[in-house]
């Protein structure tokens, strides 16, 4: 005996569409609960052998009427049942658990009941089947029925694909675990998975598991996804390429790839490679660490040119594991860069401003590479691949560059009778040149940031990142830095002055008479130009509204920031004088966007200094055997000294204050070329206050704020070879048409093949940066592949997209496109 009332919810759903419901229950399993259905509204008519007065009543009597016709036994067969066209007319309703679960999805397609009666676990929960009842259409067949069961019991609310269902296990499994494979397996839904796998993947196996599965997926990435099998590997490479970029399983395959590569013994079948030939792969870091390993080796060794190193890093920006590797590509490009200058370096001057001249505009490109190599190689992840280039950058850096330049510069500097130049105004006229003819009229103001040791290389860099912001523009000059080049003397030179001299006891250095050792000093200096001066970090501190208000109170204002030379000074941080500079680059684009907030419009960037540094320690060469020597010696610093009567010696050049134009009566002793006094205490590496080029040409960096929007994205063109696909893939040619500037930047898109809104191929993800030139260097290649849905659209118009991602939003616009017809014979390709 059964209980009716389970079936009572079947019997009214029947009812909704029918006047008639035939219940065929041969076993007579629900009659003696038939009675207690409670039909409102509906007769139960039980079938006794009256079949002619049952369809008189129901045609005839009752027209209207809604009954339940219940038959137990056996059913007539033929024209034996005297009901059978009302039956064909109404369906026949069963009580089979199986045609009632059945029926109750609203599916009626082939083999519907058999995946119901193979999954009878799956559907003993009511929520379950609720939960798949959400995602089913009625046109799905048995095999929908079942990767949509799988979705409900790997909680897919979105999608009941292969690849998401793939998604779903191997992300599990990268965390070693298996508890949502285990519940397939426990409703018996394993094999239609592996199944669905080896008729879309071609994975086949005896024994099949996720663990194996993984393993075989990563074996045929490394051929290539290679195969004779028909229709090849199309669709596992797809999913595999979807995998790997999507960020809901990048992390998972990732992981799965660590593994993968250590139990395919990957390391080993790369080890003969050439690094040329891996530029294309990324399945696995050990390409990464094989490609930057070789590559440090050839740029040391210099067998390879810094055009195809720069050629090499890019392309290797693409790469799945770039995170990890940036750092050391950074720093193997910047070498490169870096020796190949070198190989060709003149060092010729033919004068003391030939030398300035030079050094502005090509040699501080050399300081800027070596920062760049050491900032890299200092944070790199995994340095050790450097070791033999860092020994090879420091040993050229110091000896045919530093060295050598601070030789030949030399030779300059000590034929100076005045300290000043006819190419680079001098430091002290930095107010009158710059600031003074812009408030003079008193309808605009000026706003100066001096950043302490901020080298002309560093102020380089800046310039670049500023004009990278939209509205704003950044023209770099420089100036002479006064002689000794150190903080109190430059930061003096930088105010607003007649004459400039030290104290007596040469501690202080006085501007029209008056100190200018910190921030107040120089503010009150700066009050008689209806100005006033403030720390960064002050500034910063304040609210939107209080900068408005300091702005707006002074014509001129100077704000004082202080990390490079704070770091390098101290002997326990000098070595991270190159962190502190990206830390200054941060904070100064900062302050600009604070400043340009407060409504300041016109911004001058600049410095008391430069410097000279060397990661390495340096050899006895480079420190002077001799100690400066006069009547009154009051300041010796590694780079210069201050006194009276100092006695002259080979090893210094000597000025007298008139010459650096002081009004002081001291004279100053330089330590000639790149030679440092050997002190007691402090750090060696990082040096300034002597006149080497690093050291005294001093940056003058002049931003202003546009009023209209400046910067715009780099543009792309789709380039088609053909206006057919023919074949399972298709090569699309892009082309950038014009370099990457600070002003003109980086687009990044994503390209694939779609029908409609139907994608048909994968999604390849592409970054247009190059800033050469050369047209040739601009092109690019899209490999589509098309995936096994694409079969149906054959004959039919496909459409190329490139797509770029809305701002601040997950959504994609056309950015360009292409129309291609697809003619392919699909015969061969998809017989599976």
């Amino acid at each position: 005996m059964s209980d009716a009332n389970a079936v009572r919810p079947h019997l009214l759903r029947w009812f909704k569409d029918r006047r008639v419901v035939f219940w065929h229950d041969p076993d007579g399993q629900y009659t003696a609960d038939l009675d207690g259905l409670d039909l409102p509204g509906i007769q139960t008519i039980r079938v006794a052998n009256d079949e002619y007065g049952i369809k008189n009543q129901l045609l005839h009597d009752e027209p209207k009427g809604k009954f339940l016709v219940y038959r137990s036994g056996p059913v007539p067969s033929g024209i034996g049942n005297w009901l059978l066209d009302l039956e064909l007319a109404y369906g026949v309703f069963t009580a089979n658990r199986t045609a009632l679960v059945a029926q109750d999805l609203g599916l009626a397609g082939k083999g519907i009941d058999e995946v119901v009666q193979a999954h009878e676990k799956f559907f003993n929960a009511t929520k379950r089947v609720q939960s798949l009842k959400v995602l089913l259409n009625p046109e799905d067949d048995a095999t929908d029925l079942r990767a949509k069961m799988t979705a409900v019991v790997l909680s897919l609310k979105d999608s009941h694909s292969l690849l998401e269902i793939t998604r779903t296990l191997l992300t599990e499994n990268a965390k070693g675990q298996h508890a949502k494979f285990d519940t397939l397996v426990d409703y018996g839904l394993d094999d239609f998975y592996w199944q669905g796998a080896a008729r879309i993947y071609g994975y086949e196996s005896t024994l099949p598991s996720i663990d194996d599965l993984v393993l075989w997926t990563f074996g045929r990435a490394i051929e290539g996804f290679k195969s004779d099998r028909p229709g090849g590997l199309q669709n596992i490479q797809l999913d595999f390429a979807s995998l790997r970029n999507d960020r809901h399983s990048q992390e998972a395959m990732a992981a799965l790839a660590k593994r993968a590569a250590r139990d395919l013994g990957y390391k080993s079948k790369i080890e003969d490679a050439s690094f040329r030939d891996l530029v294309a792969v990324d399945l696995f870091e050990e390409t990464d660490q094989k490609i930057i390993s070789d590559l440090a080796r050839a740029v040391a060794e210099q067998t390879v040119s810094p055009r195809e190193v720069a050629e090499v890093v890019r392309a290797r920006q693409s790469s799945v594991w770039i995170d990890s590797y940036k750092q050391l590509y950074t720093a193997v490009a910047s070498a490169s860069e870096l020796l190949g200058e070198l190989v060709s370096l003149n060092l010729g001057m033919q004068s003391f401003d030939d030398g300035l001249e030079r050094y502005r505009r090509e040699w501080f490109r050399i300081d800027q590479l070596y920062r760049q190599f050491v900032y890299a190689a200092r944070t790199a992840e995994y340095p050790k691949p450097l070791e033999a280039l860092r020994e090879q950058v420091e040993k050229r850096y110091t000896n045919k560059y530093v060295y050598e330049l601070g030789n030949v510069w030399q030779q300059q500097v000590d034929h100076v009778e005045k300290w000043r130049s006819t190419v680079l105004r001098s430091q002290t006229a930095f107010y009158s040149r710059y600031v003074e003819p812009l408030v003079r009229d008193g309808d605009k103001k000026a706003v100066v940031i001096v950043s302490d040791a901020l080298r002309y290389e560093v102020a380089d860099e800046l310039g670049s990142l500023i004009r990278q912001e939209d509205r704003f523009d950044a023209n770099l000059e420089a100036v002479l830095g006064v002689l000794p080049s150190y903080t109190q003397l430059g930061m003096a030179a930088l105010l607003p002055h007649s004459t400039l001299k030290h104290s007596t006891d040469a501690k202080t250095v006085l501007a029209d008479g008056q100190p200018t050792n910190n921030t107040t000093l120089r503010g009150k200096i700066l009050e008689a130009v209806g100005g006033s001066a403030i720390q960064a970090e002050d500034f910063k501190a304040l609210n939107a509204e209080e900068r408005r208000e300091l702005y707006k109170a002074n014509r001129v204002l100077y704000v004082y920031h202080n990390r490079i030379d704070a770091t390098g000074d101290k002997p326990g941080t000098e070595r991270q004088v190159f962190e502190a500079v990206e830390d200054t680059l941060r904070d100064i684009v900062d302050l600009v966007k604070k400043l340009a907030s407060a409504n300041a419009t016109n911004i001058f960037i600049t410095a008391d200094h430069g410097f000279l540094f060397q990661d390495e320690a340096l050899a006895d060469t480079f420190f002077l055997s001799t100690q400066p020597q006069g009547d009154d010696i009051k300041v010796v610093n590694r780079r210069f000294v201050l006194g009276n009567g100092i006695k002259l010696d080979d090893s210094f050049t000597t000025f007298d204050a008139a010459q650096l134009g002081l009004e002081s009566d001291l004279e100053v002793q330089i330590p000639k070329s790149i030679h440092r006094l050997r002190l007691a205490g402090g750090g060696s590496r990082f040096v300034h206050g002597g006149a080497t080029l690093q050291e005294i040409v001093v940056p003058v960096l002049a931003v202003n704020k546009k009023r209209k929007s400046d910067t715009r994205l780099v543009n792309v063109e789709v380039w088609p070879e053909s206006d057919k696909i023919t074949t399972g893939q298709v090569v699309v040619r892009l082309f950038q048409t014009e370099p990457v500037s600070d002003k003109v930047q980086p687009r990044t898109l994503r390209a694939g093949l779609y029908v409609g809104e139907t994608l048909i191929s994968n999604l390849v993800g592409l970054t247009f940066d190059q800033a050469s030139a050369e047209k040739r260097d601009r092109y690019q290649s899209a490999r589509m592949l098309l995936s096994q849905e694409s079969s149906d659209y054959n004959n039919r118009a496909v459409e190329f997209r490139l797509e770029e991602q809305i701002p601040n939003t997950n959504q994609w616009r056309v950015f360009a496109k292409a129309v291609y017809t697809l003619k392919r014979s699909f015969a061969s390709d998809f017989d599976f």
